[in-house]
């Protein structure tokens, strides 16, 4: 299945599917380590983001969904990335066929409500994509800023656990009928 990157738009960004050109802010966002404090241990290395590039754009040709490039429309500047993805992620409770959303921003987006604005945009996709189906996100316990983007778009505790030795909490947001 070979999909095309559908285009979405918020007030101030253009989301759209990532580019051979998005690498350089792309790479550097994922090697800061204020970025990355609440996913891992150490920033991602240049070649951990190559792969991630890939990976994005490998979700929307085998799944129908992905990963967005966020875009500033008034500078033009790569901001950061949202999107739905499968990850195979070893877990439990298990994932595994539930779209789990996910949100990043690079340090000069942070506190400008793009997260919010982002996540909303892809969850009503999701609910036209997925309807009913539920999605999931995790998030560190202490990533309080992404727990609120999260409660603000619908998305709900359901557990508390670990992932690769860390504590996580699981969220779930139940799909639209419509």
């Amino acid at each position: 299945m070979s999909v095309e990157v559908p285009v979405l738009e918020t007030e101030r960004l253009l989301l759209r599917g990532h580019s051979l050109d998005d690498f350089p802010y792309l790479s550097a966002m994922w090697a800061d380590s204020s970025v990355t404090r609440f996913i891992r241990e150490k920033p991602f290395t240049r070649e951990e983001s190559w792969a991630r590039l890939l990976r994005y754009r490998g979700h929307w040709s085998l799944l129908g969904y992905g990963y967005w490039a966020l875009i500033e429309k008034s500078t033009g500047n790569f901001v950061g990335e949202s999107g739905f993805g499968d990850f195979h992620r070893d877990i439990e409770p298990s994932l595994e066929g539930t779209p789990e959303i996910g949100w990043v921003l690079a340090c000069n987006a942070h506190s400008k409500g793009y997260a919010t604005e982002a996540v909303r945009a892809i969850v009503a996709w999701g609910d036209a994509h997925f309807g009913a189906k539920p999605t999931a996100c995790i998030i560190a316990p202490e990533n309080l800023l992404s727990i609120r983007v999260a409660g603000k778009n619908g998305y709900r505790e359901i557990q508390r656990t670990t992932y690769h030795g860390n504590p996580t909490i699981m969220f779930q947001r139940e799909g639209s009928n419509a």
